[in-house]
């Protein structure tokens, strides 16, 4: 079997910044990243039975009290063929009061479900005084998975938010990217982050996707046209997908920042060589745990951090540079997966990355 690992472990760097110490969104501190895989069987699809490829990943801001400490937030939509609930009070509110989760198209309910549940057992004031509204992101597995089986459940959900942990992040096909596709081979969950120097302060830029998007012939690996080099060798020709970008950061960002560092996501993405097809659901949700809002307060007024624009053009290439990494880091983890109907997505062959090393160029 090909050595799968991470793009620098194969000497290539992407950009000129330089990643936290676990390249992962979990570098920004307090952020905690779970997964929970649900697979099993095999052969022709049975709804209801299987085969199961999928999962739910999840994302926690900070390990405090997420419903009455509230980091800012904001949600950007590239392209709208998908969903993330709750992003409209995200956007009208500019915070973010709860996990994040991500899974596949047809669980988004269930997860939602379960993490209603979850938070009313630890806020006795949700269903009672005030609604909950939970943030689920899903992209389409049903390539590989039996996706109206709804093998998504409370205890997944659960299992991803009890393992969840501030380290390295397991990338590739787990959890949420379980079935998940990449132009053209096999995608799933990849993160990354970067460390800058903003006036007198150091601020961590980190960022996780779902990635289940694109062509085989648009993938740009370093510069590269690598689906070109492979002439789409073992790719499937799947449709234009989705992906879920979560961004996270420690600078002190309001929503209108947020959403300003969320577009600069797609540039990221589009250095990958997606296009945003127009059946492709991109979208990106970003948050700053140095600036937390919070529900209750004696202040009539409230003071809050907020970087100046002055300095916020070096988290703009930070973003784009994590994203980018991010993306490409699912591809080189990510293993050949069977599913449903024998369905298969191949990994990445890893040839010619002579060509994608640093310094070098193709044409």
């Amino acid at each position: 079997m090909q050595s799968r690992g991470r793009l620098r472990q194969f000497g290539i760097s992407i950009g000129r910044l330089k990643p936290g110490r676990n390249n992962a969104i979990t570098d920004v501190d307090g952020v905690q990243v779970g997964h929970c895989t649900v697979d099993f069987g095999d052969g022709p699809l049975v709804r209801g039975k299987g085969p199961a490829r999928t999962g739910v990943t999840l994302i926690l801001p900070h390990s405090g009290d997420l419903w009455n400490d509230k980091p800012s937030a904001a949600c950007f939509v590239l392209n709208g063929c998908g969903v993330v609930t709750g992003i409209d009070w995200i956007n009208e509110s500019g915070a973010l009061e709860g996990p994040i989760a991500l899974t596949n198209s047809h669980s988004v309910g269930d997860v939602g479900s379960a993490l209603i549940r979850w938070m009313a057992d630890r806020h006795s004031e949700i269903g009672e005084k005030e609604a909950y509204l939970p943030v689920v992101g899903e992209c389409d597995d049903s390539f590989l998975n039996d996706i109206n089986g709804f093998h998504v459940k409370d205890e997944h959900v659960l299992s991803a938010i009890n393992n969840a942990a501030g380290n390295e992040v397991e990338e590739g096909a787990v959890g949420a990217g379980r079935g998940m596709s990449c132009y053209g081979y096999k995608g799933g969950i990849g993160t990354s982050s970067r460390v800058v120097s903003t006036g007198e302060q150091t601020f961590t830029v980190g960022c996780l996707v779902n990635a289940n998007h694109g062509r085989a012939e648009q993938l740009l690996i370093n510069g590269v046209r690598y689906g070109h080099i492979l002439q789409q060798q073992d790719a499937v020709l799947t449709g234009e997908g989705s992906i879920v970008i979560v961004l996270a950061t420690d600078a002190p960002l309001n929503q209108l920042q947020l959403m300003r560092l969320c577009k600069r996501a797609a540039m990221g993405l589009a250095r990958t060589g997606s296009c945003a097809g127009d059946s492709s659901g991109d979208f990106v949700l970003g948050f700053s745990t140095g600036r937390i809002v919070k529900r209750k307060s004696a202040d009539l007024i409230q003071t809050l951090p907020e970087l100046h624009n002055n300095f916020i053009t070096s988290l703009f290439d930070a973003v784009i540079e994590a994203t980018e990494e991010a993306v490409l880091n699912v591809l080189f983890a990510a293993h050949t997966v069977t599913g449903r109907d024998g369905n298969t997505m191949v990994a990445l062959p890893l040839t010619r990355l002579d060509l994608l090393t640093n310094g070098s160029s193709f044409s």
